[in-house]
C-alpha cells in the first residue's frame, strides 16, 4: 500500500464503532439492487468483533489520517481461512483497498500454513462474486463444499442471506488444495 499513506494493521478496540460504521454504509449499497434486507442487516455487535481482536483475526487500512476505511474478519475453518467479512467504505471503493486486505489475510494464512482463503458471497452482486473472480477466487460447487464451509453457507440461509443464489469460493495459498 505503498504512496497511499493507507496503512493495514491489526484492529483495535478504539476501532470497533469505525467498523460497524464502515459495515452500514457499505450495507447501504444493496438497496439499489432491491436487497433491503441485506441493506437493513445491522452491523457485527461489539461483542462480535472483541472476538476476532482476542483471536488476533481483525485488520484495518486506514486512511492518510490513521482512520479505518475498510476491514477484514478471519478465522480459521479446518484447513482454511475463511473471509468472514471484508468491507470497504463507500467513500474508499475502487481503490484496491479491499483485494490489499485480502492478499494480507492470505499472507496470514500462509504463515499459518493453511491451504486456501475461502468465503461465501451472493453470485451475482458485482462487488461479490465477480469482484473475488477477478481476484483469483474460483466457485466452488455445491457439492464439493466441505463440510465447515457448508455449515457457513447454512448458518447464513437462517439468517435470511438465501433469498439470493450464495456461493462458496476459493483461492489457492502456498500451493495448498482450492477445496
Amino acid at each position: 500500500m505503498a504512496d497511499t499513506g493507507r496503512v493495514i494493521r491489526p484492529a483495535a478496540t478504539a476501532d470497533l464503532g469505525r467498523i460497524q460504521e464502515i459495515e452500514t454504509a457499505a450495507g447501504g449499497l444493496f438497496r439499489a439492487l432491491g436487497m433491503d434486507p441485506v441493506a437493513d442487516d445491522p452491523p457485527p455487535t461489539i461483542e462480535e468483533l472483541n472476538a476476532f481482536l482476542r483471536r488476533g483475526t481483525a485488520w484495518v487500512a486506514t486512511g492518510p489520517a490513521g482512520e479505518p476505511i475498510a476491514y477484514i474478519l478471519m478465522k480459521v475453518r479446518g484447513r482454511w481461512a475463511h473471509i468472514e467479512q471484508v468491507t470497504v467504505h463507500p467513500r474508499h471503493a475502487h481503490q484496491g483497498i479491499g483485494a490489499d486486505l485480502i492478499n494480507h489475510a492470505e499472507e496470514w494464512a500462509r504463515r499459518l500454513g493453511l491451504g486456501g482463503l475461502s468465503l461465501t458471497t451472493f453470485r451475482d452482486v458485482p462487488w461479490n462474486g465477480p469482484y473475488y473472480e477477478r481476484l483469483g477466487f474460483r466457485y466452488v460447487p455445491d457439492s464439493e463444499w466441505p463440510a465447515e464451509l457448508r455449515g457457513v453457507v447454512e448458518g447464513e440461509a437462517s439468517r435470511g442471506l438465501a433469498s439470493w443464489p450464495r456461493v462458496v469460493m476459493t483461492r489457492k495459498v502456498n500451493g495448498g488444495h482450492s477445496v
